[in-house]
């Protein structure tokens, strides 16, 4: 069983302030504070019965504001260092094939699902699928799709931001980082 694996088990336990989260699609967030709502908090529609992790995502401004006993969105420790150095070290044992639908939608469904499960290592299998398949299109001289693409673009920033934490790095920096490292293995 993977760490990321174990972690997702454990999900569902509770978080303290400072504490670094993978928060949903979100992605990397610092829990910020765990607020006990007042009279004035709940005239705006939070339940006084109920805590709340405040939410600062590391990679955009907005607060959110979530129950700590929330079953809706997913939410678990960031990985460590080595589970993200670990998970590196295995792209090059990866065979990507290339992802096709017989529609659209069912091409957005199974992006969705493959975002939706917040594992590192499918997440990287997924990128590197979608990237041979933005080369295969390329070669056939072909339009790379717009869903794949944004699909592409979600799956590496949640994986760069989560990678970028786990390693102590700007998240620009890990593209370059995981090809560097990537080519060190492949010598």
């Amino acid at each position: 069983m993977t760490e990321t694996q174990t972690q997702t088990q454990t999900a569902r336990r509770s978080f303290q302030e400072g504490d670094l989260i993978v928060y949903g699609t979100t992605g990397v967030c610092r829990v910020d504070s765990v607020m006990e709502p007042d009279f004035q908090a709940s005239r705006h529609g939070f339940d006084r019965e109920r805590k709340y992790y405040v939410l600062k995502p590391l990679y955009r401004t907005e607060t959110i504001y979530v129950p700590t006993d929330n079953e809706k969105v997913f939410m678990r420790p960031v990985i460590s260092r080595e589970e993200a150095e670990r998970l590196i070290d295995m792209i090059p044992t990866i065979t990507a094939e290339a992802i096709h639908a017989d529609s659209l939608q069912e091409l957005r469904n199974y992006y969705r699902s493959a975002t939706t499960n917040y594992d590192c290592g499918d997440l990287i299998e997924l990128t590197m699928s979608i990237y041979a398949k933005k080369k295969s299109m390329e070669n056939q001289n072909k339009k790379f799709g717009e869903v794949d693409g944004k699909a592409m673009k979600q799956a590496e920033d949640m994986l760069y931001g989560e990678f970028a934490v786990a390693l102590d790095m700007e998240k620009s920096r890990v593209p370059d980082y995981i090809s560097k490292r990537v080519s060190e293995l492949k010598k």
